[in-house]
């Protein structure tokens, strides 16, 4: 009987921690969302502090750009000057998925982005829980370009790498 009784609290305990795993998941998911519009919001504020303070030591964000991969201090020292107008730039989030790791100190993400300046974008990126804080690990930021759309756009997608070539083979006064 005893052997019975345990054995059924047993049960009902693992099925209460069954149970409990989505609330933390829902809950991360939750706080990531919350973490991520704050992010866009304080670009949209030109708040450097915030939005820099959001990424890991060591982060990396990959631009719309192919030869935009900065780490978090090459990124900041870029960005600066937009940071000194009322506004660095305006992303929103329509749409966010996240996954969250077995142990929840990591998640990746991808969102839908609406844009002032741009058609829709994307972003996906890694974040890591550090000191009971999410913090951004990577951030991927991405023009979207509708299939119907790639036959137009690739003649001046040629074109301009075409000119980065030739930039770069120029010697420059201010090299990188």
């Amino acid at each position: 009987m005893k052997k019975t009784f345990a054995l059924f609290c047993l049960a009902g305990l693992a099925a209460m921690l069954a149970a409990a795993e989505p609330d933390r998941a829902e809950k991360s998911a939750q706080e990531i969302d919350r973490f991520m519009n704050a992010w866009h919001k304080a670009a949209a504020v030109a708040d450097a502090a915030t939005y820099f303070n959001s990424l890991a030591a060591g982060a990396v964000f990959l631009g719309t750009d192919a030869r935009e991969r900065w780490t978090k201090e090459e990124f900041q020292k870029w960005a600066a000057p937009h940071f000194q107008r009322p506004s660095a730039w305006t992303f929103r989030s329509s749409r966010r998925q996240v996954a969250l790791a077995a142990d929840g100190s990591t998640a990746w993400f991808d969102e839908d982005l609406v844009s002032e300046s741009y058609w829709p974008c994307r972003g996906s990126g890694v974040l890591e829980k550090i000191a009971g804080q999410w913090k951004i690990r990577q951030y991927n930021l991405a023009f979207t370009i509708p299939n119907e759309a790639t036959a137009a756009v690739k003649p001046l997608v040629q074109a301009a790498l075409q000119k980065q070539a030739a930039d770069e083979k120029q010697p420059s006064a201010n090299p990188r």
